[in-house]
């Protein structure tokens, strides 16, 4: 393949006049670690199971995930206080969205706060705020909660993406993102929180897919300021978002499956996924980079934010668009240091890009200054961006 071409669009690294950058990032967890080579055990014994069948199974599939550690909110003291939430078959949903609603707040609160703080500039110059979570519901919906949290203004302009999936923290930067360019002097901050007791439930032979959650997911947030045309004095902008697109696959929309029952929310994912992916990945980059105006380029030219969905996506995407394995570098530290963490990850990912980044630079090697930030969510649907490392 060619080598990128990006003379037309600005090779300089300065932020192109009206393009939506990305001038902070912050996170933020709950407190309980988990090390992953001791979570069987500890399952098994909070949900009161001794099926050794279903234990063997998921000792299989921790092994696989390639997740080292991860942050739950999920804790003894939860257990003690709500016992039925490891009982098979209770209506449970009102004390998990009780307990969900306030801990997306509190993470989501802390994560804009680290965020903000990087960033450098007054609360008060937040304009618009895009709040993302498939972990809460409620009227009034978390984004005015976090509003409150935080002392933002009430002319704050909010939006709300709720059950977006893994695909919701691309989407968002998508959305802060247009609105970044459509309003000059905005700042979005752009906010995630996700946690898994809204699907936690005890081990069963009829729902396989909970032991793939079990082994998989993690909790925690995310956030990110988005604004144009950054202050060369007061802000320092990290990557710009250049052109972004949403596509759904027809006739997928049973391979990723979640309804919210009296359970808690039940998920379902197909074992096809990652063949899905694999099959349409490419021909939705090259829609994407051409949209950008981009020319045929060298994948390995760029650098590849892609949301950790599971080893099994990661592995075909690397495969299928023939990447080197330091481009999914990222990716998989963020999975092996916080399981997949939903909406959240692709902060995670950008964090982690930025660190390697630096070393790269502080070593006098080479860095690509074009990329893809990517997520898949259901519908299935792709989400993407053409970014550029603005970081020097």
């Amino acid at each position: 393949m060619g080598s990128i071409d990006a003379t037309e669009l600005g090779s300089e690294k300065k932020p192109n006049p009206g393009k939506a950058t990305i001038l902070a990032i912050g996170k933020a967890f709950p407190q309980q670690l988990v090390m992953q080579e001791y979570l069987v055990d500890g399952y098994f014994k909070t949900t009161n199971c001794d099926d050794p069948e279903l234990k063997q199974k998921l000792t299989r599939l921790c092994k696989t995930t390639t997740v080292k550690t991860r942050y739950v909110v999920m804790s003894e003291e939860i257990l003690t206080k709500y016992p039925e939430l490891a009982i098979e078959g209770g209506s449970t949903v009102k004390q998990r969205l009780d307990i969900c609603n306030d801990a997306v707040t509190e993470m989501a609160v802390e994560a804009s706060r680290a965020c903000i703080k990087n960033w450098g500039r007054s609360i008060s110059d937040i304009t618009h705020l895009v709040y993302v979570s498939s972990s809460e519901a409620r009227l009034p919906g978390g984004d005015l909660f976090l509003a409150k949290g935080l002392g933002l203004s009430p002319e704050t302009h909010r939006v709300l993406l709720y059950f977006v999936g893994c695909s919701g923290g691309v989407a968002g930067l998508r959305v802060a993102k247009d609105i970044a360019e459509n309003n000059p002097g905005s700042r979005v901050l752009l906010a995630t929180s996700e946690t898994t007791i809204i699907g936690f439930k005890p081990p069963s032979a009829d729902r396989p897919y909970d032991l793939v959650g079990v082994a998989l997911f993690g909790d925690g947030a995310g956030a990110m300021i988005i604004g144009s045309d950054p202050d060369p004095i007061q802000e320092k902008p990290l990557f710009e978002l250049h052109t972004a697109i949403q596509n759904f696959l027809p006739d997928t929309e049973k391979t990723i499956d979640g309804r919210l029952t009296e359970q808690g929310i039940n998920f379902t994912l197909s074992r096809e996924l990652p063949q899905i992916i694999e099959d349409n990945v490419e021909s939705f980059c090259k829609k994407l980079i051409g949209k950008a105006g981009l020319a045929y380029k060298d994948y390995n030219q760029m650098f590849w934010a892609v949301h950790p969905g599971g080893p099994a996506i990661l592995n075909r995407m690397e495969k299928r668009l023939n990447l080197s394995p330091e481009k999914l570098s990222p990716s998989r530290r963020a999975l092996m240091d916080y399981g997949n963490a939903s909406s959240n990850s692709i902060v995670y990912v950008l964090e982690y890009m930025l660190e390697e980044n630096r070393k790269a630079r502080n070593m006098n090697e080479g860095e690509n200054e074009w990329g893809l930030i990517l997520a898949f969510g259901p519908g299935v649907t792709f989400e993407g961006i053409v970014a550029r490392n603005l970081d020097v």
